[in-house]
């Protein structure tokens, strides 16, 4: 039976990572032991420390229980706080710390942590959460410009109710995990995602089924492991779990090919992965709205451009990954024809899926199938996305 304090592994982004988590005394606290689960949700090795004022906000014991690690609030012989970790995570992060901060008073456990990250050259992460008031005073953007001339980091999130609040805890571990991760050996991974939609008539459509999920996941995950993700969605059902910060929209298939060829051009993507659901046929759309009646429509179909070909000259040297679903054959024949698209397109990987695996929870989910012959049986979406990220890095 799992323990009371038992949390879902969503990744191995933060694995082997030791992350100081220093709360101070915004009414924000109130979030830490969200915060601080879904950290470990990433695997995260916590240190959690808390200032005096943190405490009257939301107790030690709360926050223990979410993290699974003894909380700090005082001084102690050990000297916890001068400690070496891989990022320091300031959430909420009072004016007050940010001014002590910058002007190096070190009054606290908390302050002497952030003044010795600063001085080893550690990443560290402010999360100012306050009234849009306070936000707006001057000496607040003046302090908040010095942060970023330190190199820290500073998350916030849109005005809402007349505040600066602190954004949700997905978000900001997203954005954690990506700055511990990312380093000169990260890529810039394009990834198309979503369905395509063309119309018939002016108010009807045809649009190929995909909901867009498979495509924020893989990009959410690889974003996680420090990669910098441009996503070119198509028409989706789902949506990302934390803003990725690009996502450029276009859902149909000629224009989607035009915004990956924009991509290509002034991004010079280092992998490509085709996640998106082309629409490989459609038709001239009527001009207005065909009448409703009883009579037969009768539609021709044309085959579009097929985007990894089209995209080929652009992305020479890029890592490219494409997608393959069919229906109604046998692993041998889905293989097969996965090994035909990359002789066909030159891809250096293909994920292979049938259609009826995917709606069968007691089905493999897929195979990755590689330019040299080597097949990977994929039996779970974490090792969908883990095994993407290894290829991509390898």
């Amino acid at each position: 039976m799992a323990s009371d304090t038992g949390v879902d592994v969503l990744s191995d982004a933060l694995q082997g990572k030791r992350i100081l988590l220093a709360i101070t005394g915004g009414i924000a606290a109130v979030e830490s032991v969200r915060l601080a689960r879904e950290l470990r949700r990433h695997q995260a090795s916590l240190t959690v420390m808390m200032t005096e004022e943190a405490t009257k906000i939301i107790t030690p014991l709360a926050v223990s229980w979410a993290s699974e690690v003894d909380v700090l609030t005082s001084w102690s012989p050990e000297m916890a706080q001068l400690d070496n970790h891989d990022i320091v995570l300031v959430a909420p992060a009072t004016r007050n710390t940010i001014a002590k901060f910058v002007h190096g008073i070190n009054d606290s456990p908390v302050m002497m942590a952030l003044s010795a990250a600063r001085g080893r050259g550690s990443k560290i992460c402010f999360v100012p959460s306050m009234h849009k008031d306070l936000f707006d005073d001057p000496v607040t953007g003046e302090l908040l410009d010095n942060l970023l001339e330190n190199k820290c980091n500073v998350l916030f999130d849109d005005v809402k109710e007349g505040k600066r609040k602190q954004p949700e805890p997905v978000e900001i571990v997203a954005k954690v995990c990506y700055l511990v991760n990312h380093n000169d050996k990260s890529k810039k991974i394009a990834i198309t995602l979503g369905a395509n939609r063309a119309p018939i008539d002016a108010v009807r459509a045809i649009q190929n089924a995909s909901s867009g999920r498979t495509g924020w996941m893989i990009s959410e995950y690889l974003f996680r492991k420090g990669h910098e993700i441009i996503c070119i969605a198509g028409k989706t059902s789902s949506s990302p779990t934390f803003k990725l910060p690009l996502v450029i929209r276009d859902g149909t298939p000629d224009g989607m090919l035009e915004v990956c060829k924009e991509v290509a051009k002034s991004h010079t993507p280092d992998v490509w992965i085709h996640a998106a659901a082309v629409l490989d046929y459609y038709t001239v759309a009527e001009d207005g709205k065909k009448a409703s009646g009883s009579e037969n429509w009768h539609l021709e179909l044309s085959p579009g451009p097929k985007h990894i070909s089209e995209l080929a000259d652009l992305v020479k040297g890029a890592y490219r990954i494409g997608f393959k679903l069919e229906s109604g054959v046998n692993h041998e024949i889905l293989e097969k024809r996965a090994l035909q698209q990359i002789e066909r397109y030159g891809v250096d990987a293909v994920v292979a899926n049938i259609m009826e695996d995917m709606i069968n929870p007691n089905s493999i989910r897929a195979r990755i199938i590689e330019s040299n012959g080597k097949i990977r049986v994929i039996e779970s979406e974490f090792e969908l996305c883990s095994t993407i990220s290894t290829l991509i890095s390898s």
